[in-house]
Protein backbone atom coordinates (compact mmCIF):
# COMPACT_ATOMS: atom_id res chain seq x y z
CA UNK A 1 0.00 0.00 0.00
CA UNK A 2 1.68 3.15 -0.55
CA UNK A 3 2.03 6.32 1.07
CA UNK A 4 -1.52 7.93 1.79
CA UNK A 5 0.34 11.57 1.49
CA UNK A 6 0.63 13.56 -1.53
CA UNK A 7 3.36 13.80 -3.51
CA UNK A 8 5.49 17.07 -3.45
CA UNK A 9 8.43 18.43 -5.47
CA UNK A 10 11.82 16.81 -3.96
CA UNK A 11 13.90 19.92 -3.60
CA UNK A 12 15.46 22.58 -1.14
CA UNK A 13 12.11 23.48 0.84
CA UNK A 14 10.95 19.72 1.19
CA UNK A 15 14.17 18.99 2.92
CA UNK A 16 13.94 22.12 5.12
CA UNK A 17 9.66 20.68 5.99
CA UNK A 18 10.95 17.14 6.90
CA UNK A 19 10.37 16.30 10.25
CA UNK A 20 14.18 15.18 11.97
CA UNK A 21 12.55 12.26 13.20
CA UNK A 22 12.99 8.47 11.68
CA UNK A 23 10.24 7.26 9.21
CA UNK A 24 9.74 5.96 5.48
CA UNK A 25 10.10 8.06 2.21
CA UNK A 26 8.83 7.06 -0.89
CA UNK A 27 10.08 8.73 -4.17
CA UNK A 28 7.94 8.82 -7.10
CA UNK A 29 8.68 9.84 -10.95
CA UNK A 30 7.06 12.98 -13.01
CA UNK A 31 3.63 10.69 -13.11
CA UNK A 32 3.68 10.39 -9.59
CA UNK A 33 4.57 6.43 -9.56
CA UNK A 34 6.16 5.43 -6.56
CA UNK A 35 10.09 4.11 -8.06
CA UNK A 36 12.25 3.99 -4.79
CA UNK A 37 11.63 3.38 -1.04
CA UNK A 38 14.11 4.56 1.86
CA UNK A 39 14.25 5.01 5.61
CA UNK A 40 16.20 6.66 8.01
CA UNK A 41 16.38 10.02 9.56
CA UNK A 42 13.80 12.30 7.61
CA UNK A 43 15.98 14.94 6.48
CA UNK A 44 19.26 12.95 5.84
CA UNK A 45 17.40 10.65 3.81
CA UNK A 46 15.78 13.56 1.58
CA UNK A 47 19.08 15.74 1.58
CA UNK A 48 21.09 12.63 0.17
CA UNK A 49 18.14 11.54 -2.07
CA UNK A 50 18.26 15.43 -3.81
CA UNK A 51 22.17 15.19 -3.99
CA UNK A 52 21.69 11.70 -5.41
CA UNK A 53 18.55 10.70 -6.83
CA UNK A 54 16.67 11.05 -9.96
CA UNK A 55 13.77 10.80 -8.64
CA UNK A 56 11.37 14.41 -8.35
CA UNK A 57 8.88 13.39 -6.27
CA UNK A 58 8.79 12.50 -3.04
CA UNK A 59 6.18 11.82 0.24
CA UNK A 60 7.09 10.68 3.55
CA UNK A 61 5.52 9.37 6.58
CA UNK A 62 7.34 9.94 10.39
CA UNK A 63 7.44 7.27 12.57
CA UNK A 64 8.26 6.62 16.67
CA UNK A 65 11.66 4.21 16.05
CA UNK A 66 13.98 3.28 13.83
CA UNK A 67 12.79 -0.41 13.59
CA UNK A 68 9.22 1.20 12.89
CA UNK A 69 10.62 3.16 9.75
CA UNK A 70 12.32 0.14 8.57
CA UNK A 71 9.71 -2.30 8.67
CA UNK A 72 7.43 -0.17 6.94
CA UNK A 73 10.26 0.40 3.88
CA UNK A 74 10.39 -3.16 3.74
CA UNK A 75 6.78 -3.29 3.28
CA UNK A 76 6.79 -0.41 0.25
CA UNK A 77 9.87 -2.26 -1.13
CA UNK A 78 7.44 -5.53 -1.34
CA UNK A 79 4.84 -3.41 -3.23
CA UNK A 80 6.84 -1.71 -5.64
CA UNK A 81 8.77 -5.35 -6.41
CA UNK A 82 5.28 -6.80 -7.72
Amino acid sequence: MPLRKQWRDLDRSAVRDAPNRYGVAEFGDADGEAVAVDSGMLRDVLKSALSYRDAPKVRWEATQTKERAAELADEHRERLAE
